[in-house]
């Protein structure tokens, strides 16, 4: 099953929504803010990514910006801390299943989350097309 994770104002958040409802994909959909990740969901989310927390910062943010502190810093445990109590800090949205993992809209990588099927068909009519495109 795919988690969604969202806030309200996220433009980037209802793109993802929109995606996953427009391919039928079933989610499940969560509010960092009114249901802030638990420890174990931020480190399953950091379990898969590539480089760890800076994939997962939002540095851009408000909350970043002021933060007293060097995030370089701190400690995994708080570290966890600090994105529990400060939502805001995550960057979003951020989609994830058991396997794959997409932080921020990206509309070719979120194609990951179609099942292998859809995939196949789709590479497979991209091919028949080029050899329709080839042969004119």
């Amino acid at each position: 099953m795919i988690t969604l994770y969202v806030s309200p104002s996220c433009t980037s958040c209802r793109k993802a929504k929109a995606w996953l409802e427009e391919q039928d994909l079933p989610f499940n959909e969560k509010n960092i803010f009114h249901e802030p990740l638990t420890k174990n969901e931020i480190k399953q989310i950091l379990s898969l990514t590539e480089e760890g927390t800076s994939e997962l910062i939002s540095y851009r943010s408000q909350a970043y910006q002021t933060l007293s502190v060097d995030i370089e810093d701190l400690s995994m445990n708080e570290l966890l801390e600090l994105f529990t109590a400060q939502p805001s800090l995550i960057r979003r949205p951020i989609i994830l299943d058991d396997r794959r993992l997409q932080i921020g809209y990206n509309e070719e990588e979120i194609r990951c989350f179609l099942p292998r099927k859809i995939r196949e068909i789709e590479l497979a009519e991209i091919h028949r097309q080029l050899a329709v495109d080839d042969s004119a």
